[in-house]
């Protein structure tokens, strides 16, 4: 302390400085013009989650009846084993396409990729209940919501909201993981479960699980229409 004043330093936050196309520098300056919690674009992640894990989950309740009706098994012990490929195909599919579909998200950005990765969700899940082969390796590989879906939870929200918008993509999946079987459980051949509405010569006595599949490709249809207004993020690669 000198001549009684105390000496307090001042600390100057030095300006930040964006660059005219450089895309780090368009997410960075959206996120200091935007402080708050951005509540559209994590409400858009949850949803666009939820829609892509109910195809995954919902098969399981009646896949191997769907097997034994299909005839595909030679034996009873053989309906397990079909079961199983044809659950795995799916994360097959993803396994081998999600790479490249991070790369296209990367060129030309998220939206396209969301967008085209709902239509084929909603195209070849219908396909699966009306039991067209490799329909769930086709879901599977040309679905490549989850890593883009996260590189946006990131882009669109501050540093401090990083936790909450990863959140969002576990807690959707979470809830898919529940709500999936519970529609593919109830729906599933509905000729036998609910003869007055549904005749056993009507379309779905005749493809007993094209229900559940209808149902959640309605759900996918929706959600799809919504995006068009999903935020646009200029982030692709220059």
């Amino acid at each position: 302390m000198a001549g009684g004043e105390a000496a307090t330093p001042l600390l100057e936050k030095k300006a930040a400085v964006y660059h005219e196309g450089c895309p780090g520098c368009g997410v960075d300056r959206r996120k200091a013009l935007n402080p708050g919690i951005p509540y559209k674009e994590f409400f858009y992640i949850w949803i666009i989650i939820l829609v892509s894990c109910l195809p995954i989950s919902s098969l399981f309740p009646f896949l191997y009846f769907m097997i034994r009706d299909l005839h595909v098994a030679k034996t009873v012990e053989d309906i397990g084993f079909y079961a199983g490929f044809v659950g795995a195909s799916y994360m097959l599919g993803r396994a081998l396409t999600s790479s490249v579909w991070g790369m296209v998200a990367d060129r030309f950005g998220r939206k396209p990729v969301i967008v085209f990765g709902l239509f084929s969700t909603f195209l070849f899940n219908i396909l699966f209940g009306l039991s067209v082969r490799y329909s769930r390796f086709l879901l599977g590989s040309m679905n490549g919501l989850i890593g883009p879906i996260r590189a946006y939870a990131i882009e669109v929200c501050r540093p401090e909201h990083h936790a909450i918008a990863l959140s969002l993509v576990s807690t959707a999946w979470a809830i898919g993981l529940i709500v999936g079987p519970t529609v593919g459980g109830y729906l599933a051949q509905p000729a036998e479960k609910y003869p007055k509405l549904f005749p056993a010569d009507s379309l779905f006595g005749r493809f007993p699980y094209f229900l559940p599949c209808l149902c959640i490709s309605g759900f996918c249809f929706v959600v799809l229409v919504s995006c068009i207004w999903l935020p646009v993020h200029e982030d692709r690669l220059k």
